[in-house]
């Protein structure tokens, strides 16, 4: 409860002038007076916002539970120090800049520090104000990693009529992590939906989106294409075909959160989840317009929304279309409680589970005054059917803000002020409709890791691979009793194409075997027998551990034209078969497992087992690093994997190269004020991630 509801606080480096941050700081925690004790700290005394101060925590006669520090970077490890010896068990970390030595020294009492480098902290619920900024109390829990966009996301949910419930802004992270923060709103009763900025992912963050999302708070995530998941530097295929987003999206997916591209996404949508999940993706549209029901008709279809045609229209006014999108041609105009009728139709129709209500109504009263309190009336009677129906209904409104606006806003029905908006907020919630992620099992293989491609084969003895045998000299070729045509391989190369080090369609094998090992030395090779089955098709599976979100598995058009194509689907692993099976239907190169121009259908079935197994694989082994089979060919008979890799975990030089690499960002040197209470540019560096 320290960082939610602390029992005293201070603030340090409380300043009167408005445009420093002890001063936004020491009035907003004076909001919470009434509540807890709260202390002013300013090292030359005197009064502040007609408070008398204290010059140090020493003075105080109880240690404040809760201590912000507004000072240079300079002065905080003397604050600290005091503060500690004190017994204070919390810190906010304003400044920038402070010392790795004084984080440490917060840990080493076992206190906890937010931050630094952060723009502090605000609950509506504990009446608890240490940020910079204003905030209107509401539903949306924000925690951010860069204090200027959450308190953008603040203030957007603001002007959206949902507010703020509890703002976190985690700053640098430096012991009180985003995960954390996240979970702290699992039990926190004003919040129901949450939003949330990052720019790197640590440990918890997926486990935390989950348990929100089954406490029915559902997460939308806002990042930019550097997180950390971005830093490949990947050995194979499998890591050179994600990208960042990939994963994110993967670890959204397994933890039922939903990414947007932008703040204002994240409060359009925040907006329509606060009063519940679509139940699914039929929409329909109501329009005073004909042309602005179809443009939202279309935009519907655009976001991957489904406008039904309607079977139950009774009660639609006189020359109004009974179609989907509905036209009221002029109804609306001639009485506007034809607008709640609309809507009351589709939403007891039973046809729909979204209403787009597109248009000129919100309007009407502040163009004809004499209309406002009718329009007002109409507009809680929508709000009223959308919260005994259980659908969701959303209002694009050519007023951006009127008295009608704000009544649908306060009764829980969200406004936009384009219909592009308001469709795909509509468009994203749906795509949690139905969603449960599902728990796949750890199936782990046994055995030690050994490098090469007949020790992979070995260990992934889930898979199929073609018959074959080591060979070391032009007799072992000329011993064996495959049957050709072959495939001549070294054993010991990984990329076995870039190195020349793979032969096909072999028919003189001891003449390919001496050329090559003329080339690349001496050493095991694989001579294998050649897949020659007819309607196969070629993908890659592969497995690794990514640095922020654990184990994920890939798969997608595989071969030689694996990274030219890029035609790949990544989830977080494990997987289950049902998992892979809607994977592999998400390819673009999905037509060809399903019987492309005839062709008989590949056993998918058996790709989608053995997808699944790889990604157990993985998930349960944590001395592998990566896991590839390329290319991995299926036809009606089955699955055959005709090359595989798997990669140590460990290496001599560290961990494996496929693993992503943490890259922290730049801190840029801030000139420090000698003034324990200084402005914001000094005492806050311009850090990238931070307001």
């Amino acid at each position: 409860m320290i960082f939610s509801d602390p029992a005293s606080v201070a603030v340090v480096g409380a300043s009167d002038d408005p445009a420093k941050w002890g001063h936004w700081l020491a009035r907003g925690a004076l909001t919470g007076h009434e509540r807890r004790a709260v202390h002013l700290v300013n090292r030359g005394g005197g009064a502040v916002l007609g408070r008398p101060t204290v010059r140090s925590l020493s003075e105080l006669d109880e240690a404040p539970e809760l201590v912000v520090l507004a000072v240079p970077a300079a002065h905080v490890p003397a604050v600290v120090d005091e503060a500690l010896a004190v017994g204070v068990r919390g810190f906010v970390g304003i400044t920038a800049g402070i010392d790795d030595r004084v984080i440490r020294r917060i840990r080493e009492a076992g206190a906890r520090l937010l931050g630094p480098n952060c723009l502090g902290v605000f609950d509506a619920a504990t009446s608890l104000h240490l940020a910079w900024g204003r905030f209107q109390a509401g539903s949306l829990g924000v925690v951010s990693q860069s204090g200027q966009v959450g308190l953008e996301i603040a203030g957007l949910a603001a002007s959206s009529g949902i507010g703020v419930s509890r703002f976190v802004s985690v700053g640098n992270q430096a012991d009180v992590t985003a995960a954390e923060a996240l979970l702290e709103l699992v039990s926190h009763d004003l919040t129901t939906v949450v939003g949330v900025y990052l720019e790197s992912f640590g440990p918890g963050i997926v486990a935390a989106m989950s348990e929100l999302r089954e406490a029915g708070k559902p997460v939308v995530l806002l990042t930019v294409g550097s997180s950390v998941a971005a830093q490949e530097a990947a050995r194979t295929h499998t890591g050179a075909l994600t990208s960042s987003l990939d994963v994110v999206d993967a670890a959204c997916r397994k933890a039922g959160a939903l990414r947007v591209p932008t703040p204002a996404s994240l409060v359009d949508l925040a907006a329509v989840l606060t009063s519940g999940v679509p139940r699914g993706r039929r929409v329909g549209v109501v329009s005073d317009s004909g042309g602005q029901g179809a443009i939202a008709a279309d935009l519907a279809v655009a976001n991957g929304l489904q406008v039904p045609s309607l079977s139950v229209v009774d009660g639609l006014p006189a020359g109004a279309s009974k179609r989907n999108p509905i036209d009221l041609a002029g109804a609306g105009e001639q009485d506007m409680a034809n607008y709640a009728r609309a809507v009351e139709v589709l939403v007891r129709g039973g046809e729909v589970d979204a209403v787009v209500l597109s248009g000129y109504f919100g309007s009407y009263g502040e163009d004809t005054p004499s209309l406002e309190a009718l329009e007002v009336a109409v507009a809680g009677q929508i709000c009223a059917l959308a919260r005994r129906s259980g659908v969701t209904v959303v209002v694009h409104s050519m007023r951006d803000d009127s008295a009608a606006v704000r009544a649908l806003r306060a009764g829980g029905v969200p406004v936009q002020h384009t219909i592009e908006r308001a469709v795909a907020s509509v468009g994203h919630a749906s795509r949690l409709s139905g969603s449960s992620p599902e728990v796949a099992t750890r199936a782990a293989t046994t055995g030690p890791f050994h490098p090469g491609y007949l020790a992979a084969r070995e260990l992934l003895s889930f898979v199929d691979f073609p018959q074959a045998h080591a060979v070391t000299t032009t007799a072992d070729v000329e011993a064996t009793t495959l049957k050709g045509p072959f495939a001549l391989k070294a054993d010991w190369l990984a990329h076995k194409s870039e190195h020349d080090a793979v032969r096909t369609n072999v028919t003189n094998p001891a003449a390919a075997f001496e050329e090559m090992r003329a080339r690349l030395g001496p050493g095991t090779y694989v001579l294998e027998e050649m897949d020659t089955r007819e309607h196969t098709v070629e993908l890659i599976i592969g497995a690794r551990h990514d640095d922020s979100f654990g184990p994920v598995v890939l798969v997608g058009a595989g071969g030689v034209h694996a990274e030219l194509f890029r035609d790949t689907v990544v989830e977080l692993a494990p997987v289950t078969p049902a998992t892979a099976r809607d994977m592999l239907g998400r390819l673009v190169s999905a037509p060809l497992l399903e019987g492309w121009r005839g062709a008989p259908a590949p056993d998918v079935a058996a790709l989608a087992e053995v997808i699944a197994q790889v990604s157990q694989t993985l998930a349960a082994r944590p001395d592998l690093a990566e896991i590839e089979l390329n290319p991995v060919r299926v036809g009606p008979d089955g699955v055959l994997a005709v090359d595989a890799l798997v990669v140590s975990g460990i290496t001599s030089a560290g961990p494996a190269l496929s693993a992503t690499v943490r890259s922290e960002p730049a801190v840029r040197t801030a000139h420090v004020s000698s003034d324990p209470a200084a402005g914001p540019s000094e005492i806050r560096s311009a850090h990238p991630t931070s307001f």
